[in-house]
C-alpha cells in the first residue's frame, strides 16, 4: 500500500472513532435529560427506551413467538380431493349404513384412528360454558384456559380443507366447535383428525374458549370451543335424521328411544323431570323419618290391589308365581314387625290393557305410617304434592293438554276440594241409594242395574256391585275433577283393605285423589282387624267366583301377620307415571316411560353391522361364566 493510501485509511478510522464517541455522548446526554433511571435497556436492540415502550415491544415479540410456534406445528394444506360416488346426503339409510360400517372396520384394522378408545378424560362441564364465557366479545379468545370436553356431533359445516365447524351437544348443553389447521397442536395431521367424522359421532375435543369473528359487522360471532385436538370416541353407523325434518313418528320414537333422545330435547327434559320427581318423593319421606324398604316382586299370591297379575313358573321348585301388583301387604307386615314409618318406590306389574294411561309395567310409591289415619294422609298428600309441583315447575299453576286438544289450567295449591262419593252419586242419579251397610246385597245389585239403564251407562261384565258403582263414579264424579280433588266415603265392598268409617256404617275411611280426571293417589285408614280382614277377603273371593278376575285373593300369610297386631295405620299409594304426565304435560304414558311396552313389529330383519363389514366372529372359549 502506498503512503498516501495509508494516510487516507488512518484518517478514515480516526473519523469513525470520533463519530462513535459523539454518538455515545449524545445517547448519555439524552438519557440524562430524560431522567436517566426511567430509561430501560432493550437487550434485543441495545437501545434505552421508556418502560412502556419496552413492555410494548416485549408483548409484540411474545405474540410473534407464539405465531411462529403455531406455524411450526401447522400441517401443510392437503391437496384437494375429488370425491367419487354420490354425496352422503343422497344415500339411502341402508347404503349409508353399509359404507359407514366398512369405514369403521378399516379404522379398527389400521387403528388410524382407533374408533373405540378405552377412555377419554373430560375436565369441563359444558352446562357452565355460556355462563362463564358468554361475556367474550367478537373475536376474543381465552388461550390461557384449556378445556377438555366430549359431545355428540349434530351438524358439520366445512369451509375448505382447513376449517370445520361442529354443532355438538351433551346433557342438554349445546355448543359450537371451531376447528382450524392453524390452531391444531396434535401430532395427527388435521385432515386425519376430521375427515372420518360424521353426524352422530361422539368426539372428544381439547381446546380453548372464544367467540368467532365473522366478516359481517352485524354478526356478533358464535361462542365456541376452538379445537386444538379432536378425537373420535365412538362412531355412529347410522344416518341420524336431519334437524329440518326431525324425528317425529311416535311409534318409531317409542321403539327407538335412544334415537328419540338424540333428536328430541323435550324427551330428554321429560326424563330429567321424572328423575327429579322421584328424587323429591324420596327426599320428602326420608326427611320425615320414613325408611325405604324393598319387598318381593315374585310372590305366591299377588294381593294389595284390584288387578289381574302376570304369572310365571319357577322351574326348580315347580311352582307358579305371580309378579306383584302392589307393595301394600308386605309393607304392612313390616309395620306389624315394628317399622312404623316405611315406604317403597318401585315397579308394579298388572296384566291389563294398554292405553294412554296404562302400561303393564309401571311405577308407584306406597307409604305406611303407624298411628295415623286417612285425614293425616290427606294432609301429607297435599303437603308433598304442593311442594313437588313448586320445586319441579317453579309454580303451583300448570297446564295439561288432553289428547283432544283441551287445555286444563291446574291449581295445585292446598287445600284441595273434597267430594263425598254416595251423596254425589245420589245427586247425579236423582234417587236415594241403599244404605251403606246394604250395598253388598242382591237387592242393591238390581238397584244399580236400574241406575245404569236410567243414566244410559254401559258397564262391562261381570255386573258386580263394585264394578257398577265404580262405573258411575267414573262418569259422574271423576269427570269433574280438574284441579286436585279428594273423593271420599267409598263403600266397603269396593275397599277390601280399608278400615270401616267411624260414623257411616257400610262405608270406609278411604280417599282417591284425582287431577285432570285421572287418579294419582289411593289411600286408607288401614284395616287392622284380622277377623274383619278375613271376611273382606272372602267377599273378594265371592266376586272372583262371579267372574271378576281382578278381585283380590285370600292371603293367609298376611292374615297371620295381622294376628300379631297391626297398630292404627294410615297408608297411601301414588302413581309416579301419572304425576310425571301432569307435570310435563303429556297425555300418553308412553311419553314418560323410558321404554314403554310395544306390540311386536312385523318388519323384515335388518342387516347387521358385523355381517355388512365382514367381521369374523371370535372363537368360542368354552363355557361362559355364570
Amino acid at each position: 500500500m502506498s503512503s498516501p493510501q495509508r494516510v487516507a485509511e488512518t484518517l478514515k478510522e480516526s473519523v469513525q472513532q470520533v463519530t462513535d464517541k459523539v454518538q455515545e455522548m449524545t445517547t448519555a446526554d439524552n438519557a440524562g435529560a430524560a431522567g436517566g433511571p426511567s430509561q430501560l435497556l432493550d437487550e434485543v436492540t441495545g437501545e434505552h427506551v421508556s418502560k412502556s415502550e419496552l413492555k410494548k415491544r416485549q408483548k409484540q415479540r411474545e405474540k410473534d413467538k407464539q405465531k411462529a410456534e403455531r406455524e411450526a406445528t401447522r400441517q401443510p394444506p392437503p391437496a384437494a380431493k375429488r370425491k367419487a360416488g354420490p354425496a352422503e346426503e343422497e344415500l339411502n339409510p341402508h347404503q349409508y349404513f353399509e359404507i359407514r360400517s366398512r369405514a369403521v372396520k378399516r379404522m379398527k384394522e389400521t387403528q388410524s384412528p382407533n374408533p373405540f378408545p378405552h377412555k377419554y378424560t373430560v375436565d369441563y362441564d359444558l352446562a357452565n360454558f355460556e355462563r362463564e364465557y358468554g361475556q367474550l366479545k367478537k373475536g376474543e379468545v381465552d388461550r390461557d384456559r384449556t378445556i377438555s370436553i366430549a359431545a355428540r356431533i349434530y351438524n358439520i359445516r366445512t369451509a375448505g380443507e382447513n376449517l370445520r365447524f361442529y354443532e355438538v351437544a351433551v346433557n342438554g348443553a349445546e355448543i359450537q366447535i371451531m376447528a382450524t389447521n392453524n390452531e391444531s397442536t396434535s401430532k395427527t395431521p388435521f385432515t386425519e383428525q376430521h375427515d372420518h367424522l360424521r353426524r352422530g359421532d361422539w368426539i372428544g375435543v381439547k381446546g380453548f374458549p372464544g367467540r368467532t369473528s365473522p366478516k359481517r359487522e352485524d354478526n356478533p360471532g358464535e361462542l365456541s370451543v376452538f379445537a386444538q385436538e379432536t378425537t373420535l370416541l365412538a362412531p355412529c353407523l347410522h344416518q341420524i335424521p336431519s334437524e329440518h325434518y326431525g324425528f317425529k313418528d311416535q311409534e318409531e320414537r317409542y321403539r327407538n328411544r335412544h334415537l328419540d333422545l338424540i333428536m328430541n330435547k323435550r324427551t330428554r327434559d321429560t326424563f330429567l323431570a321424572r328423575s327429579k320427581i322421584t328424587k323429591y318423593v324420596r327426599n320428602y319421606f326420608d326427611d320425615n323419618g320414613f325408611f325405604e324398604m324393598e319387598t318381593p316382586i315374585l310372590l305366591k299370591n299377588a294381593g294389595g290391589a284390584t288387578a289381574k297379575p302376570f304369572n310365571t313358573h319357577h322351574n326348580d321348585l315347580n311352582m307358579t308365581l305371580a309378579l306383584r301388583i302392589a307393595t301394600e301387604l308386605p309393607l304392612k307386615q313390616l309395620v306389624v314387625g315394628g317399622l312404623t314409618k316405611v315406604y317403597e318406590l318401585g315397579r308394579q306389574f298388572r296384566n291389563e290393557g294398554i292405553d294412554l294411561t296404562h302400561n303393564p309395567e309401571f311405577t308407584t310409591c306406597e307409604y305406611y305410617e303407624a298411628f295415623a289415619d286417612v285425614y293425616d294422609v290427606m294432609d301429607r298428600t297435599e303437603e308433598l304434592v304442593e311442594g313437588m309441583v313448586k320445586t319441579i315447575c317453579g309454580s303451583l299453576q300448570t297446564e295439561f293438554t288432553t289428547q283432544h286438544g283441551e287445555t286444563y289450567n291446574v291449581n295445585w295449591a292446598k287445600p284441595w276440594k273434597r267430594i263425598e262419593m254416595m251423596p254425589a252419586l245420589e245427586e247425579a242419579c236423582g234417587e236415594k241409594f241403599p244404605a251403606g251397610d246394604q250395598l253388598h246385597t242382591d237387592e242393591t245389585n238390581q238397584f244399580l242395574r236400574r241406575m245404569l239403564k236410567k243414566t244410559g251407562l254401559e258397564c262391562t261384565p261381570p255386573l258386580t256391585n263394585t264394578r257398577m258403582i265404580d262405573k258411575m263414579v267414573g262418569e259422574f264424579i271423576e269427570e269433574k275433577c280438574i284441579n286436585p280433588t279428594f273423593i271420599t266415603g267409598h263403600p266397603q265392598v269396593m275397599s277390601p283393605l280399608a278400615k270401616y268409617h267411624r260414623s257411616h256404617p257400610g262405608l270406609c275411611e278411604r280417599f282417591e285423589a284425582f287431577v285432570c280426571k285421572k287418579e294419582i293417589v289411593n289411600a286408607y285408614t288401614e284395616l287392622n282387624d284380622p277377623l274383619d280382614q278375613r271376611l273382606r277377603f272372602e267377599e273378594q273371593a265371592n266376586q272372583k267366583a262371579q267372574g271378576d278376575d281382578e278381585a283380590q285373593v285370600l292371603d293367609e300369610g298376611f292374615l297371620t301377620a295381622m294376628e300379631y297386631g297391626l297398630p292404627p295405620t294410615g297408608g297411601w299409594g301414588m302413581g309416579i307415571d301419572r304425576m310425571v304426565m301432569f307435570l310435563t304435560n303429556h297425555y300418553s304414558i308412553k311419553e314418560v316411560l323410558t321404554f314403554p311396552f310395544m306390540k311386536d313389529e312385523n318388519v323384515a330383519p335388518k342387516a347387521k353391522a358385523a355381517e355388512v363389514a365382514g367381521v369374523e366372529p371370535l372363537p368360542v372359549e368354552g363355557v361362559t361364566h355364570k
